[in-house]
């Protein structure tokens, strides 16, 4: 531990979760590390959550964090009750649930926002940051561990600092991060970035030590990854993006390594990414979110050349790997705040090629990322808003029907609007791909019905277009028909029109 604790001026800071979770009171505001179930704060949010349980006595929190965080910690707290508000993004069945019923208030913000706002004092103070760490270094800067996400704000901003000290992750660690924190708005300069591999920050995240209130030891490693292994559909998509991105080069609009790429989380994102492997394509940049499996699946075969990111998260298999062998990764990337990855100026310097995951898109190219039939929360925009509108190419992919068919993914009007069609460059299924850049209104609708949807959608679909057409307007829509397909699938259970049944 000593190895990791070398600011001697913490010896007498050391204590236990429990003790740590016993000066957090009703109604404060927590500020914890974690970044899609990587890098998070675990052992002292466990712990309220459990002296909630054991006191049984009203008592809530308001929980910020970069997004979804591991180790069942969101759900013990909703389970607990003791959530008031969440934000930015979760991915918590239990968590959801209660959201949906309304009794966890869920701010679903883009992933790049959370900071300005924490920084401007709009969202009130924080009351305890409490942040994961492989190390503090001998002048007291903490060295945060698989990801950045919004902790050095939250550290910054916080009244009191909570350091869980991780033991069991690879003092390696130490040297892949780049933290940068940008000035007050309006007296800040240009962000010096200007390539994937600039350092432009710090080893770790400076802290005020006055502010250290206490340090938790931990041994508890990231919650594994939950994507799947990618299927006949999602090679599918790859492969129509990979012949897309091959033209684009073709016509000189690309170089041969294409611009640094960017991937959502996710199964079908991953799974996409995963398409670059059997391809021509090498010596790639990522400047992305997550580096999930697939990045490391690309290192590991010599197409990435290097990868920035926020945060590490890996199945559990993968993370072995990388975890015990981290020394021949570690000169190949870097982590950084969240605000940095996930940039506007950035993205749009950079020159990114931006590839999402959608719910659902529609006719017209407005994609919904966040809400399912409109209403029910799934886990929030996350960062596919700052990428979409800011990339050099905005990508969104998604299998063309889910449940067995019984929804399309292509409708004609989305239930939530996360994107709208003038974010939204190129729609992707394991139909076929719509290049929507230059393309009218009428233009978009045949390109994405007949490229994207599925076969058994495609003459409902149609049909709803041709019906619009006859009602005029730069985008045809017949108003009361435009959500038809969600209405029919919460009353049918499908969103399949009955076909007659023909008489011989």
């Amino acid at each position: 531990m000593w190895e990791r604790l070398r600011d001697k001026r913490l010896a007498d800071k050391i204590v236990t979760a429990e003790e740590a979770a016993s000066w957090i009171e009703d109604g404060m505001t927590l500020g914890l590390s974690g970044f899609t179930r990587a890098g998070d704060a675990k052992q002292v949010p466990i712990a309220l959550a459990e002296r909630a349980k054991r006191e049984n006595k009203p008592f809530g929190v308001n929980v910020y964090t970069g997004a979804s965080l591991g180790a069942n910690v969101d759900t013990l707290m909703a389970e607990a009750g003791i959530v008031k508000k969440r934000l930015p993004f979760q991915a918590d069945a239990t968590m959801r649930k209660k959201i949906n019923e309304g009794s966890i208030m869920f701010v679903d913000q883009h992933l790049s926002h959370t900071a300005e706002m924490v920084r401007s004092g709009v969202m009130g103070e924080i009351d305890y940051a409490i942040v994961e760490a492989v190390a503090i270094t001998e002048d007291g800067m903490i060295i945060p561990t698989t990801s950045v996400g919004n902790s050095n704000i939250f550290v910054e901003k916080a009244k009191h600092v909570i350091i869980e000290l991780n033991t069991q992750l690879p003092l390696e660690m130490e040297g892949i991060h780049d933290v940068y924190t940008p000035a007050e708005q309006g007296e800040r300069g240009p962000i010096p970035l200007t390539s994937v591999e600039q350092r432009i920050g710090t080893i770790g995240i400076p802290v005020d030590i006055e502010k250290i209130k206490g340090i938790v030891v931990s041994e508890q490693l990231d919650s594994p990854s939950t994507i799947v292994e990618p299927d006949e559909e999602t090679a599918q998509i790859a492969a129509h993006l990979i012949e897309f991105l091959r033209q684009e080069v073709k016509a000189g609009r690309l170089p041969k390594n294409l611009a640094p790429l960017q991937s959502g989380i996710g199964s079908v994102a991953n799974a996409v990414f995963n398409g670059f492997l059997d391809s021509e394509f090498t010596d790639l940049t990522v400047f992305s979110e997550v580096l999930q499996d697939a990045v490391f699946d690309l290192l590991d075969a010599g197409k990435i050349a290097f990868a920035s990111g926020c945060s590490i998260t890996l199945t559990e298999e993968k993370m072995k790997q990388v975890t015990e062998n981290f020394s021949k990764y570690r000169d190949k990337l870097l982590l950084r705040p969240q605000e940095i990855t996930n940039h506007p100026e950035l993205i749009r310097r950079l020159g990114l090629i931006a590839i999402n995951t959608a719910l659902e898109t529609d006719i017209y190219g407005n994609v919904n990322s966040t809400n399912v039939l409109g209403t029910k929360m799934m886990n929030g925009i996350g960062g596919s808003g700052d990428f979409a509108r800011n990339s050099r190419l905005g990508i969104f992919v998604t299998k063309s029907i889910a449940k067995d068919g019984k929804i399309s993914s292509i409708v004609p009007f989305v239930s939530h609007v996360d994107h709208t069609e003038h974010d939204v460059d190129v729609i992707v299924t394991e139909q076929g791909l719509a290049d929507l850049r230059g393309l009218a209104p009428r233009e978009r609708a045949l390109k994405i019905i007949d490229n994207c949807a599925h076969p058994m959608y495609r003459d409902q679909l149609r049909a709803y277009y041709e019906e619009a057409l006859t009602r005029g307007g730069h985008t045809p829509h017949v108003l009361e028909k435009a959500f038809s397909m969600h209405t029919r699938f919460a009353q049918e259970g499908t969103m399949l029109e009955k076909q007659p049944v023909l008489s011989r």
